[in-house]
């Protein structure tokens, strides 16, 4: 990171002040991103709402707006208030794909309990690819990391011969991640056109992120997806980025203020992401 002085106008420096204060930021932030859209230099920042052991402890409750969600990024995924629904953040829209399958654009008010975004750029590409289980998919994506270290995106695109997916249904307050990933509905597609928006955390952020591949589907047409649970492709482009910075936007909320989070989230985590056959 490099330091620099500067002389700012007085009315800037009020806008500046006062962008600060409404999102919550960092100057840093602020002007970094000012300066990545005025030179045209992708800034390759994860920015998080709340953390993986929150959600593992049930605490669900908004915490940061839709808006100001998608003034950090254009590309990611969440959840939102008590787990109703799989959040999609694709081409700067925010969207819910509900339990019922029906897939809508989220307005800005809307506040959210978690969600991860960047700014998605493509750094590497993999073009023509196919592959027929998920676990290959990770492996493709696996050989295009440079890193175990940092923070990956992957935008995979094209036509899928099968999906399967789910999308989490509200639960009662103070439900955990695992007994609520227990009860979630189960879609199944075929032959379609669609995106996957992809997120790659390293081990090590495993008290605050979710650890390894996180995948959400949403289909050309929007009006099918969720979290993605296999897959099967039949002609894809995978592009990705490295992201070397996170921003982390925590709860303010007393319930938050108060939880214990020191257990740790691994195994529920797991439990919660994995394909639960019937």
């Amino acid at each position: 990171m490099k330091r620099i002085e500067f002389n700012l106008p007085d009315s800037l420096y009020d806008a500046l002040l006062e962008r600060m204060q409404s999102d919550r930021t960092s100057c840093d932030h602020v002007v970094s991103t000012a300066l990545s859209q005025c030179l045209g230099k992708p800034l390759h920042t994860l920015f998080q709402v709340s953390t993986s052991a929150a959600l593992v402890e049930g605490l669900y409750q908004g915490a940061v707006r839709v808006s100001r969600l998608l003034r950090h990024g254009d590309f990611g995924l969440g959840t939102f208030i008590d787990l109703d629904g799989e959040m999609v953040v694709l081409e700067g829209v925010c969207y819910r794909v509900s339990s019922d399958g029906v897939v809508t654009s989220v307005d800005g008010d809307r506040l959210v309990p978690y969600a991860v975004v960047t700014r998605f750029s493509t750094e590497f590409a993999k073009t023509s690819q196919q592959f027929n289980t998920f676990s290959e998919l990770v492996a493709v994506c696996d050989a295009l990391r440079s890193s175990e270290n940092v923070f990956f995106a992957f935008r995979v695109e094209g036509k899928f011969s099968f999906v399967k997916t789910r999308a989490m249904k509200a639960v009662p307050h103070g439900t955990g991640l695992k007994a609520a990933s227990s009860v979630q509905e189960e879609f199944t597609f075929k032959d379609q056109e669609g995106t996957l928006v992809g997120l790659w955390s390293p081990g090590f952020a495993g008290s605050f992120s979710v650890p390894g591949y996180h995948f959400h589907f949403l289909s050309t047409d929007r009006k099918r997806g969720g979290h993605v649970l296999e897959c099967r492709a039949v002609n894809v482009t995978i592009d990705g980025c490295a992201m070397h910075e996170m921003h982390v936007s925590l709860p303010e909320t007393a319930e938050f203020l108060q939880a214990d989070l020191s257990r740790d989230p691994s195994d529920d985590l797991t439990s919660a992401e994995r394909n639960h056959e019937r």
